[in-house]
């Protein structure tokens, strides 16, 4: 086998390797012969087989093998040869002259074929002595464990019947009867007994709420309504439909109640149990917010250290998912680029830069995770499998097994906490001092501090998010 280096342009690297058909004739003779001792022809003792036979019989299906254990053989020592650390797989490019191919496959001439490879840059580390973050911290507010006190008993309210000639109004409980047609016709799941609808809790068709404000138990209304476009059921969006709405009760909210028994319906012992398991829940999620920002400063603070050159395949398959996601925004949100005051080739140049940040701070951690020697434990992959079926209630066996057989999507369970990893070893590396600050700034609208602002905002706000939280890709790019 002979490997030879053909271009090296950036990040771009191209090898022609040359198997001589003496070279190929050895690997198929060698793999006849190993064929030989377990191949089981009639006619013939096991054993027994003449390699020339066995040629005739399986030289073309040997031979596809031989090629593909070369190819890899090729690749393993392009890489280690030349100290390498590949974007992706590479990409093998055979002769198009097919007389050749076949000569190669028969063993009766060379066989030339092309190796390119998308490498990874070189990453010299960058000092983080003189960073210096602010950690925004925030107190749990009182209101906010009395807000949430009287969330949880509007859950647990009680309802009276109002009686026969009252009103319903925006508040009460209406109990209902409903069919529902499309031009005249029933559709399925257009009708429903005995239905709770709360009046202005918004749980209904846009429109359908309101036109049974007013009504009374025993009141038949025909309510019309046009399903959203964005509708969960297809052949139902945007249609207009008519229910025919009988009311059969009008219930008045009774008064809430916050005490001990209210906290016993939720599992403590009492009231102030329950306002301080809501308090420490709120603190879990303040500190959870609090981590988002802080690691979004680190992240912008590595940012503006490390410049190199990107894979360019890396780049566009993130900007690739970066871009699919405002597409399917901007078209649920019924937008154009105009309405947004821009274009789409300025959208596309601004979320470039987002997915070029994404790759660069996605190499860097995962240089750094490596130098670090970050380690993942399969107690804390088993954790966060288990965490991610728990999101699937009756289908955890198979989710389970869906990752276990999926490497790729097992990944993506390892990525994140290699991320965390990485982000807590360089936290010990740069400064930081906690700030008190409102839960107002705490939860300010990140989309201000972004480093690559970009438009249309709402269309891409999945994406920016994903950006403000981090960028997923450190443990695939240091596999």
């Amino acid at each position: 086998m002979n490997v030879t280096e053909t271009l090296s342009q950036g990040l771009k690297r191209e090898f022609q390797v040359v198997l001589n058909a003496a070279d190929l004739k050895s690997r198929l003779d060698d793999g006849l012969q190993g064929l030989q001792g377990k191949a089981k022809i009639n006619g013939f003792r096991p054993g027994k087989v003449p390699v020339a036979h066995l040629r005739r019989l399986y030289g073309r299906s040997v031979m596809s093998d031989v090629l593909q254990n070369a190819v890899n053989e090729a690749n393993q020592k392009i890489v280690t040869d030349n100290g390498l650390k590949l974007a992706f797989e590479p990409q093998i490019r055979f002769p198009e002259n097919k007389d050749e191919i076949e000569a190669a496959m028969e063993a009766k001439g060379d066989l030339a074929f092309t190796v390119a490879l998308e490498v990874l840059p070189k990453i010299e580390l960058a000092d983080l002595s003189d960073v210096s973050l602010t950690k925004p911290v925030a107190e749990v507010p009182d209101a906010d464990v009395d807000a949430a006190l009287e969330r949880m008993a509007g859950q647990n309210r009680t309802y009276s019947n109002k009686g026969e000639k009252a009103k319903a109004a925006s508040g009460d409980r209406l109990m209902i009867s409903f069919v529902g047609t499309l031009e005249g016709k029933p559709f399925d799941g257009g009708t429903g007994e005995g239905i709770p609808l709360d009046l202005g809790a918004g749980q209904f068709i846009p429109g359908f709420e309101e036109q049974l404000e007013g009504a009374k138990a025993g009141e038949t209304r025909t309510v019309k309504v046009t399903f959203p476009e964005n509708y969960t059921a297809p052949h139902l969006a945007g249609k207009p439909a008519e229910f025919e709405v009988t009311v059969t009760e009008v219930q008045a909210p009774e008064a809430v109640k916050i005490d001990d028994e209210l906290a016993k319906a939720f599992g403590m012992e009492s009231l102030d149990a329950l306002k301080t398991a809501i308090r420490e829940q709120i603190g879990r999620d303040f500190g959870e917010q609090s981590r988002r920002k802080l690691k979004k400063s680190l992240l912008d603070a590595l940012d503006a250290k490390y410049t190199f050159e990107l894979p360019p395949t890396l780049v566009e398959q993130e900007f690739a998912s970066v871009w699919s996601h405002v597409e399917v925004d901007m078209k649920e949100a019924k937008k154009s680029f105009e309405d947004e005051g821009t274009t789409e080739e300025a959208a596309k140049a601004d979320y470039r830069k987002i997915a070029e940040r994404r790759v660069r701070l996605g190499l860097v951690l995962a240089e750094i995770g490596e130098q670090a020697k970050v380690q993942i434990s399969d107690d804390e992959v088993t954790k966060a499998l288990v965490e991610r079926a728990r999101q699937f209630p009756g289908q955890e066996k198979q989710v389970w097994e869906f990752y276990q057989k999926n490497p790729q999507a097992l990944a993506e369970i390892r990525a994140p906490i290699f991320e965390e990893k990485v982000v807590d070893h360089l936290l010990e590396q740069v400064k930081v001092a906690d700030q008190s600050v409102t839960r107002e700034a705490l939860y300010a609208d990140d989309e201000a501090d972004e480093t690559a602002e970009a438009k249309p905002k709402k269309a891409a706000k999945k994406a920016k998010k994903a950006d403000a939280k981090g960028e997923d890709k450190a443990e695939d790019a240091s596999a």
